[in-house]
C-alpha cells in the first residue's frame, strides 16, 4: 500500500507545469490583496480539502473550507471577489462541485482545480477535459491514478490531492516570503511553538539575574563561592576573561564530581587549569530548536548563551528541555 501511494505522490513530478504556476499566482494575488483562499470538494476530497485549508492557514494565508452543497443553500456568501478558490474532485464531474464552479465562474471569481485529468471513466463531460477542469482559470491533474490494492476507497488519489494542495500552500508562502518568525507567531502553543521560540525566552540562568560569570584566574574554590546565589545553582560554571569579559571556559558539576573522585586537592588551582576551554556556545539570536540540535548531536547538559561579542549572556540547563517535552531524558 506505502508503495502504491509513494507512486502516485512522485507521479506528481512529472504533471507540474506552467498551470501550477498560474496556480501559486493566483493564491498570492489573493493573499495581497486581502482576499480568501476557499476550498471546496465532497466526501473524501472535502476532507483533503480542510486540511488543505489549514495548511494555507498555518503559512500566513487566510483559508477555509466551504462544503458544496452548503454552498448552494446560502454559504456562497462567504465568496468575494478578492476571493479564489480549489475545488477538488478526481473525476472533475462531482455534481455538487461542479455546480459551485459554474456560479463561481460567473462572478468570475478565480477558480483553481484539482482533480485527475482528462475525461470520466463512464465519459461524462465529453471532450477532452472534465466539466471541472473546463470551467477552471487554472487545472492542475493528478493523473489517473489506481487505488491502493485494488481498494475502491480513495487512498493514493486523496493522498496525491493532498501533497499537490500542500504543494500549493508552501510555494505562496514561499513567494510571500513567509518566515520561521511569521511561523512562530501563529504556532505559539506546542511543540512546534516551542522550537520557534527565541532562546533567550528559555533562559532561566540569566547573567546579573540570578547567575554570576566567574573571572577565570580565580581557584576552583574561589569561583564555587563566588558563583553561589543563594538560590536555585546551575549545573555549570561560566568563566570569563576578567579584563574582556569574554567567556573562556565552562565547569560543570559533572566535571566537579570527577575532580573530587579523583584528588580533591585540585580544586584549589586555578579554575582556568581545570575548566573546559572554548565550550560550544549559541548566539542570543539563536531559537530553541538550534538548542534541541545541539543537545541531539553533541549530548552537552548546559550550554552557555554569548551576544555579538563572545560575552556570556546566561546558561541553558537541558532539564528545562525535558520539562518542555522537547527531548526525552536518558
Amino acid at each position: 500500500m506505502i508503495e502504491s501511494e509513494n507512486r502516485a505522490v512522485v507521479g506528481l513530478l512529472d504533471r507540474l507545469d506552467d498551470s501550477f504556476c498560474k496556480a501559486v499566482d493566483l493564491i498570492v494575488a489573493c493573499a495581497d490583496s486581502g482576499g480568501t483562499v476557499l476550498v471546496s470538494g465532497l466526501g473524501k476530497s472535502g476532507l483533503i480539502g480542510a486540511k488543505i485549508a489549514a495548511t494555507f492557514k498555518s503559512l500566513g494565508i487566510a483559508s477555509h473550507h466551504v462544503h458544496p452543497t452548503e454552498a448552494a443553500h446560502g454559504d456562497l456568501g462567504a465568496f468575494r471577489p478578492s476571493d479564489c478558490c480549489i475545488a477538488i474532485s478526481y473525476s472533475g464531474e462531482t455534481d455538487e462541485v461542479v455546480a459551485l464552479a459554474a456560479t463561481l465562474r460567473q462572478d468570475e471569481i478565480p477558480l483553481i482545480t484539482i482533480t485527475r485529468g482528462g475525461p470520466s471513466p463512464d465519459g461524462a463531460g465529453g471532450g477532452g477535459r472534465s466539466s471541472l477542469e473546463r470551467l477552471a482559470t487554472a487545472s492542475l491533474t493528478i493523473g489517473h491514478v489506481d487505488e491502493a490494492d485494488g481498494s475502491p476507497a480513495p487512498t493514493c488519489s486523496t493522498t496525491a490531492m493532498l501533497v499537490l494542495g500542500d504543494a500549493l500552500a508552501l510555494a505562496a508562502s514561499r513567494r510571500r516570503c513567509f518566515t520561521d518568525d511569521d511561523f512562530a507567531k501563529r504556532h505559539p502553543g506546542g511543540a512546534l511553538g516551542g522550537l520557534l521560540r527565541p532562546i533567550t525566552e528559555a533562559l532561566r540562568f540569566t547573567i546579573g539575574k540570578n547567575l554570576s560569570a566567574v573571572p577565570d584566574h580565580l581557584s576552583g574554590s574561589e569561583a564555587l563561592s563566588k558563583a553561589e546565589t543563594g538560590v536555585r545553582r546551575p549545573g555549570a560554571l561560566l568563566l570569563i576573561d576578567a579584563k574582556t569579559g569574554i567567556l573562556t571556559g565552562i565547569f560543570t558539576d559533572a566535571d566537579l564530581r570527577r575532580l573530587i573522585l579523583k584528588d580533591p586537592g585540585q580544586i584549589e588551582r586555578p579554575i582556568k587549569d581545570l575548566m573546559t576551554r572554548s565550550p560550544a556556545t549559541l548566539p542570543h539570536t539563536a531559537l530553541v530548536r538550534d538548542w534541541v540540535q545541539m543537545v541531539r548531536e553533541t549530548r552537552r547538559d548546559e550550554v552557555p548563551v554569548v551576544d555579538e561579542t563572545g560575552r556570556p549572556v546566561g546558561l541553558l540547563d537541558v532539564q528545562d528541555l525535558i520539562a518542555m517535552r522537547l527531548v526525552q531524558a536518558d
